[in-house]
């Protein structure tokens, strides 16, 4: 994935950025901890802001099927008859499909909008997406954006930008209050683990069949965002040895 156009998106650059960033402060003697506690909030403010653009584009980014809801020709979102979802996806099958097993289930969920709620917030047909998926859009006059999802689906990247917009405050309401280095850093590692892990139980993305565990097949993001999730936890843990190492002890007189 490493050197496919799929890459590691967000978090290939984080991972790789700290490292790069770690060995220029370590290099000039700067405390790398303190950084990464100022740097925090930022972080996950940026990856709320990108999501608008994920959003925007329709770049693939986004969730499994809503089947209570289904497209017109004009990529308008309205409510499925009984049994227009089946004839739907038998129709356009390929268009959601994870992998390429034919055999493979296509995850959906059906969900109507509750509490006065617009329909575009659970269910959206991506219309003039710049990966060009789907159906033509009848009327369309955008050349080569004319297309929309046949079956809407979970607006994700809307969710991860609440998500990361609500974290962002949290940290920032928090940041004079945690005294010890490290532990700033610590929490947002477990946000942003947690927050991407629960996302995904909505998004599409390829599931890696080779790592099956008790019948579940992870997807990328969720290795990572468990991996980020548990060294925060470690990280918070281990923080204050970090702060005992940083202090110089008083010399006796």
């Amino acid at each position: 994935n490493l050197i496919s156009p799929m890459g590691l998106t967000f978090y290939g650059g984080l991972i790789v950025a700290t490292l790069a960033l770690w060995f220029y402060f370590k290099k000039r003697n700067i405390s790398f901890i303190n950084i990464c506690d100022a740097a925090a909030p930022a972080l996950i403010l940026a990856y709320g802001l990108g999501r608008i653009g994920c959003q925007v584009a329709g770049d693939g980014d986004w969730g499994i099927i809503n089947s209570a809801y289904i497209s017109d020709v004009e990529g308008n979102t309205v409510l499925a008859h009984p049994g227009q979802y089946d004839v739907t996806i038998k129709t356009y099958s390929y268009i959601y499909r994870e992998t390429g097993n034919p055999d493979t289930a296509i995850q959906h969920a059906s969900v109507k909008a509750f509490a006065g709620l617009p329909k575009w917030l659970v269910a959206y047909s991506y219309p003039h997406n710049v990966n060009k998926t789907g159906i033509p859009t009848m009327g369309c006059t955008f050349d080569d954006y004319c297309n929309h999802l046949p079956l809407p689906v979970f607006p994700t990247p809307l969710y991860e930008i609440t998500m990361a917009l609500g974290i962002t405050a949290f940290l920032w309401g928090i940041r004079k209050k945690i005294t010890i280095p490290g532990r700033m850093f610590a929490i947002y590692l477990v946000f942003n683990g947690v927050e991407r892990f629960l996302i995904e139980q909505i998004r599409v993305n390829t599931r890696y069949t080779f790592l099956s565990f008790l019948g579940i097949y992870p997807t990328q993001a969720e290795i990572i965002s468990l991996s980020l999730f548990l060294a925060g936890v470690i990280l918070y843990w281990y923080a204050p040895k970090i702060k005992s190492k940083a202090t110089p002890k008083p010399q006796e007189a």
